[in-house]
């Protein structure tokens, strides 16, 4: 069964522009943050994926859309919900919603992301094959039907 991941993520200063806005830059840390604590979830740490397989997921392609600031002391959701699993890559859609603990109906989405990562061998940084085993646990997360 297909889920989406939600991380919820507190705006501080250290996050906002001089006008008290979400600068735009920090959805990416944000976006970044929920497909990492989304692959923990799975029991894929970045760190030990690296060192004990000898591979990284890696960045390789991004659309972003900002529909709404949020700003100094927001509480937001941000989502990571696998959309496609190919041999060497995942796509995932990525929200970030104002609002507590979960989006709703009446949650306002403020921006929205489709995010392809690739598997690389972690020494020569070249597209590789993701690992069987891998696949295996990301697959249940699969949802062909956004």
């Amino acid at each position: 069964m297909a889920t989406t991941f939600q991380l919820p993520i507190r705006i501080y200063w250290e996050d906002t522009d001089a006008g008290g806005i979400v600068f735009h830059a920090n959805y990416l840390k944000f976006f970044e943050r929920a497909r990492t604590e989304w692959l923990r979830s799975l029991g894929l740490e970045q760190q030990t994926l690296r060192v004990q397989i000898g591979g990284l997921f890696v960045v390789s392609e991004m659309q972003l859309r900002y529909l709404a600031p949020a700003r100094l002391d927001d509480a937001l959701v941000v989502t990571a919900q696998l959309q496609a699993a190919g041999r060497a890559s995942l796509t995932l859609l990525q929200e970030a919603f104002l609002r507590g603990s979960t989006p709703d109906a009446s949650a306002q989405l403020l921006s929205a992301a489709t995010v392809r990562i690739g598997w690389v061998d972690a020494q020569t940084m070249r597209p590789t094959r993701i690992p069987g085993p891998l696949l295996e646990k990301i697959s249940p997360c699969f949802n062909p039907h956004p």
